[in-house]
């Protein structure tokens, strides 16, 4: 055993000592995308609908939540005012998230909602903050996740005629399209139309300029390479992928649906699997009589930044009675981001 491998299996025994130490009191929360030597203590692992159900059942004082940012908000919103949510890694911020802040939000919320006389609902992706959950819960609007965006999209459209998505352009798209919502009346806001929003007046969906960087990145290239090296395979993407390359998959879908297909599979299945690259691979690991490959071998720096080191130190500051990295958050905005998050829940 080489020095770094006995250290890293003394961190490992650390963390399980410091669980069996902590008991019932501490929940660990790990999303798919994180890292093996980290998700390998999670009590619970699941994307974001699936975790999001999971922090509002919590009943230990401590959750920890093995994501990023906008995740372990999403927690602290949902669970009880005298539990405690933990992030191990303050930094791991997601990119997309960072796309729309409440307030360029609400300048384009007043203008559209002018032009269409109050027709008009919001509906945002659970990569956002709190503040931008908060804006959509006040106005009426609710939370979704890519495992049930056409549900929330439905939900939204049986209220008011027009829908705006924030803040990834891509799985706003796809979910319109996959709804029978012509390409046509679906259209992307810019930050030009602050002043004039009259380009979107025979819109029925608004979508957000914002992506991810993990799955944009994607290309129908990849797709027809992937066909030539793999010619039985099944393509499975996400819906954050490009509406190019949506089109030239297989399917599309969730984590939780991808995983889904994958443990339902055959044995001697092929798959090539457009997400994270951590997911992928620890698909292959697990489903060793199938053959797993990544669409392009992309990992999400946001998820990567929350390493065992992080999660040991999170869970010794519970111990010690001083956990660090206490996610905390504003009564105003705990409020309307749970309005948005519970008409999730309840749509779902």
């Amino acid at each position: 055993m080489t020095s770094q491998e006995h250290a890293d299996h003394t961190r490992q025994a650390e963390i399980t000592a410091l669980r069996r130490q902590l008991g019932s009191r501490v929940t660990i929360l790990g999303h798919h995308y994180q890292r093996d030597e980290v998700i390998v203590h999670a009590d619970h692992r699941g994307d974001s609908l699936e975790l999001s159900r999971l922090a509002a059942e919590a009943t230990s004082p401590y959750i920890v939540f093995c994501g990023v940012y906008f995740m372990a908000e999403t927690a602290a919103v949902l669970c009880q005012p005298d539990q405690v949510v933990v992030q191990p890694v303050r930094e791991a911020l997601c990119p997309m998230a960072r796309m729309v802040d409440r307030p360029t939000l609400s300048e384009a919320w007043d203008q559209l909602a002018a032009m269409w006389d109050g027709d008009l609902l919001p509906i945002t992706y659970q990569n956002a903050t709190a503040e931008v959950k908060a804006f959509v819960g006040e106005h009426g609007g609710a939370v979704c996740t890519s495992s049930n965006a056409g549900a929330l999209f439905r939900w939204a459209l049986e209220r008011k005629s027009h829908l705006l998505f924030v803040p990834d352009q891509h799985l706003g798209t796809n979910t319109a399209l996959a709804m029978g919502i012509p390409l046509g009346r679906i259209g992307k806001w810019t930050l030009d139309m602050a002043d004039d929003p009259s380009p979107l007046r025979d819109k029925q969906v608004v979508v957000w300029p914002g992506f991810c960087y993990v799955h944009a990145v994607m290309s129908p290239d990849d797709v027809r390479s992937a066909r030539e090296r793999y010619p039985s395979a099944q393509v499975i993407v996400h819906p954050e992928c490009r509406k190019e390359v949506v089109q030239l998959a297989d399917s599309s879908g969730s984590t939780a649906a991808i995983i889904k297909w994958v443990n339902a599979a055959q044995a001697g299945a092929t798959f090539v699997i457009g997400t994270e690259v951590h997911l992928v691979r620890r698909l292959a690991q697990e489903h060793p009589d199938k053959t797993i490959v990544p669409l392009r071998d992309q990992q999400c720096e946001a998820m990567s930044r929350t390493t065992s080191e992080a999660l040991r130190a999170a869970l010794e500051s519970i111990v010690a009675g001083r956990p660090e990295h206490v996610v905390t958050l504003d009564a105003e905005t705990i409020a309307g981001a749970r309005l948005a998050l519970e008409r999730m829940l309840e749509a779902h």
